[in-house]
């Protein structure tokens, strides 16, 4: 897993870290997965604040995950309980990081499997298209469907993808039950130009490396 740390919350565009080097961003409706996603990921349980109230993610929040390198999570957008002129606010700031920032290699965009490509969903990834940046679907929370479903909402997901001529893919995730979960983090890697995690060989109760192990 990608062991994170927090790093900082940034409210203003001028204020983004000037040390990053690569750097993974995270977007999703309220209450459609994110924070549940970013902990897994990340190998803790609340890095990523997971609220029942939506919209709590007010700011860019960077976690660390190697030297120069980062995970962002975006404010939730579709259910903020918030004026309208902070609402406006908080567009502007996730649009203006999406569209300018150099060092971000990729979108992962959270939605719930069993609503994915939402209106404002669409719009997301009608926007950042002009970015030429890749996109990565997680169809979280997908343990809440029966196989058969599963099938068909990957096939129609990855579908829509191509018909909006977006770079990028989909894939199934669920925090609970961590399915998809080394999937998306070895995109991640690849992303943030980290090498693979070395595995270690497997050993019995006294120690010793079991029979067949490599290493």
């Amino acid at each position: 897993m990608l062991n994170a740390s927090f790093f900082i919350t940034v409210a203003h565009i001028a204020d983004l870290p000037t040390e990053s080097l690569a750097e993974v961003a995270f977007a999703g409706r309220s209450n459609a997965g994110k924070s549940s996603a970013i902990n897994t990921l990340a190998l803790h349980k609340r890095l990523a604040f997971v609220s029942k109230t939506p919209g709590r993610t007010q700011h860019l929040n960077f976690f660390r995950v190697a030297d120069q390198r980062f995970l962002v999570d975006l404010p939730g957008y579709g259910f903020a309980r918030a004026p309208l002129e902070q609402q406006r606010g908080w567009q502007s700031l996730i649009g203006g990081y999406l569209a300018s920032r150099a060092p971000l290699r990729g979108l992962v965009l959270i939605m719930d499997a069993r609503h994915p490509f939402t209106d404002l969903d669409v719009q997301l990834l009608e926007w950042f298209r002009a970015t030429g940046k890749p996109v990565l679907v997680l169809l979280s929370k997908s343990d809440k469907l029966n196989r058969s479903e599963c099938t068909l909402t990957l096939r129609k997901a990855r579908a829509t993808l191509q018909e909006l001529g977006l770079e990028g893919t989909a894939q199934l995730f669920s925090s609970t039950k961590r399915v998809g979960v080394e999937e998306a983090e070895a995109q991640l890697r690849i992303w943030l130009d980290m090498p693979k995690p070395i595995a270690k060989p497997a050993t019995g109760q006294d120690g010793k490396k079991k029979p067949g192990s490599r290493g």
